[in-house]
């Protein structure tokens, strides 16, 4: 394949800002019953009404940004577009007072003492811990058999997030409960983030959410304290001791970054913020990462010249073993394969933010407590960024002699940008491309149903992708 004619398209859409509002806004609702029930098709649609597009919210206006120059101005302006506001406070309410959701005030003290668990000799420490989660995920398939590829990608990084978190791991029952309470509280995440109103009615679902919460803190909290019993037993600092488990080092896993953490003042982690991190971080790294490995494998059955070429690049790269570190630099095919997937299908699809003081975007003035809201999904399929924007063509990732790609990079805003770009970036795309690299050598997925269907999520993720798992032969 080659790299699709890339177009040479500029680092931001010219012209002057086009404002507009969406068409199709309901009584008292507003914009509420399409986002939920087909919430890719009215994002979709957007960017054809303007550049910042004015919609509803219930009763409350709302400004979507469909131009990547207007994203990363937001973005960039932390103290202005700040993660306050009603649907954040829910957020922190579930998920507890994270990197990933805590305000500008808190921001700024907690990104500089959890960055030096994602550099990339923190990476390179983890990745044998992946690759012994995903070892253990392949072994349990078998020839023939039919899947939920939504569940088993799911189930996967979940045993990830918590084995590079907590090196020891969790038994394989803990480790199901836990995939389940993530799993509903997902679910109920987006659905109270669109009608708040929904979490004070006693249904089934409200009670299945309360529990799914409980659970998970109670497990957080059980295993960061064992962590620190077992530091204690050893005669060692908050369980960065010198013993092994299965062959690695506790102080190789992210726990043990979090507890040496120290903030300008040397002051550590409180308990409620090492909660609240090891929290967001396994529901940021399981959800997401699950989500590209689920939507790449959906596309690369599609696409049998894409998949051809994986084939051929694991087979003489892996000839059938599990991808290491190492093989990284080898992967690039299997690389692109999963940039493209984040480009088309970025699990981080809308990210708000609320304007703490009159402001304006683009020549627009943003009123003081307006909800503004860019989304990756909508700037990553515009046409005057991106050639043949809809269709999945990751050879557009490939690298020329200069080093570059027929990419935008200004453009490409799965992993945010700013002060608040994603910490996790380099975490994520390892262990995606170990994963599929590993799965692609050893399986062929087929799929067995017929549309794929997304759930309405605070993660992009289809609702469910039956495949039937079809051993390749040896290389």
């Amino acid at each position: 394949m080659t790299a699709c004619g890339a177009a040479q398209a500029g680092t931001a859409p010219a012209g002057a800002v086009r404002f507009g509002r969406a068409p199709g806004a309901w009584p008292l609702l507003g914009h509420l019953p399409h986002l939920y029930a087909r919430p890719l098709a009215f994002l979709g649609g957007l960017a054809a009404h303007g550049d910042l597009v004015e919609v509803r919210i219930g009763g409350r206006r709302a400004y979507i940004l469909c131009r990547p120059d207007l994203a990363r101005q937001m973005l960039a302006d932390e103290r202005t577009f700040d993660r306050v506001g009603p649907v954040f406070e829910r957020i922190r309410a579930a998920m507890g007072n994270g990197l990933a959701t805590c305000v500008h005030a808190d921001h700024v003290r907690q990104r500089p003492m959890l960055q030096p668990a994602f550099r990339q000799e923190r990476v390179r420490a983890y990745a044998p811990l992946m690759c012994q989660e995903i070892a253990g995920a392949l072994e349990g398939w078998t020839d023939g058999q039919v899947v939920d590829v939504v569940d088993e990608m799911f189930s996967l990084t979940t045993a990830v997030a918590v084995r590079t978190l907590f090196s020891r791991g969790l038994d394989a029952e803990s480790a199901a409960a836990l995939g389940e309470s993530l799993d509903v509280f997902l679910r109920g995440s987006y659905t109270r983030a669109l009608f708040p109103y929904v979490e004070k009615l006693p249904l089934p679902a409200n009670r299945r959410y309360a529990r799914a919460l409980r659970h998970w803190e109670s497990e957080v909290s059980r295993i960061v304290a064992e962590r620190r019993r077992a530091g204690t037993h050893d005669g060692t600092h908050d369980g960065t001791h010198d013993g092994t488990h299965d062959g690695t080092h506790d102080g190789d896993d992210l726990l043990s970054a979090l507890l040496a953490a120290r903030d300008e003042q040397g002051g550590a982690l409180t308990e409620q913020e090492l909660h609240d991190q090891v929290a967001v971080l396994v529901l940021a790294g399981a959800e997401t990462t699950s989500a590209v490995l689920t939507w790449s494998l959906h596309l690369l059955a599609a696409d049998p010249e894409v998949r051809a070429a994986l084939d051929a690049e694991v087979d003489e790269v892996l000839a059938g073993r599990v991808a290491s570190f190492e093989d990284l630099p080898r992967l690039e095919h299997t690389a692109r394969v999963v940039r493209e997937t984040l480009r088309l299908l970025p699990p981080a699809w809308v990210l708000p933010r609320t304007a703490v003081r009159d402001t304006e975007l683009g020549g627009r003035r943003i009123p003081a407590g307006s909800m503004v809201v860019y989304s990756p999904y909508v700037v990553h399929r515009r046409a005057d960024l991106h050639a043949d924007p809809d269709r999945f063509l990751p050879d557009r990732w490939r690298r020329g002699a200069d080093g570059g790609t027929g990419m935008p990079r200004s453009s490409f805003l799965a992993f945010g940008s700013g002060p608040t770009r994603c910490v996790g970036e380099g975490f994520g795309l390892t262990e995606a491309t170990l994963a599929l690299a590993s799965v692609a050598g050893r399986w062929d997925l087929v799929p067995v149903a017929g549309r794929v269907r997304t759930a309405p999520r605070s993660v992009l993720a289809p609702r469910a992708l039956p495949m039937r798992l079809l051993k390749r032969p040896s290389p």
